[in-house]
């Protein structure tokens, strides 16, 4: 498996880590035992996240797809888990999170595939 599979695969499951721990943090404030997947979302998310810099991605598109995902996935969650809202306009500024990280992501591939022709 190359590094950039391993990197992609250990973000996926930082982002899926801390969007069960956002989650988690609304449920526990009426079952106080989510605070332990709470702590255990959140820890596991930082270390995967680690984990993916070691595999050679740029921080900034790793910090930028683990955050952007991040909120979109957990406004989903919560719509689907807690019936809260997610209006049209959340819908779009969730839209302009992921594009402005998909630029951020091109600008990093161009930027690396430019360096390599150096």
């Amino acid at each position: 498996m190359s590094n950039s599979t391993k990197g992609w695969m250990l973000l996926s499951a930082a982002i899926l880590a801390e969007v069960a721990a956002s989650l988690s943090l609304k449920g526990a404030l009426e079952h106080a035992g989510l605070y332990a997947v709470v702590a255990a979302g959140y820890l596991g998310s930082f270390i995967l996240l680690a984990g993916v810099l070691r595999t050679g991605m740029a921080l900034g598109v790793a910090y930028g797809v683990w955050g952007a995902s991040g909120v979109a996935l957990t406004a989903i969650g919560s719509l689907v888990i807690f019936g809260e809202p997610l209006t049209l306009l959340m819908g779009i500024g969730i839209a302009v999170v992921i594009a402005g990280v998909l630029c951020v992501e091109l600008g990093s591939q161009a930027a690396h595939e430019k360096a390599e022709s150096a």
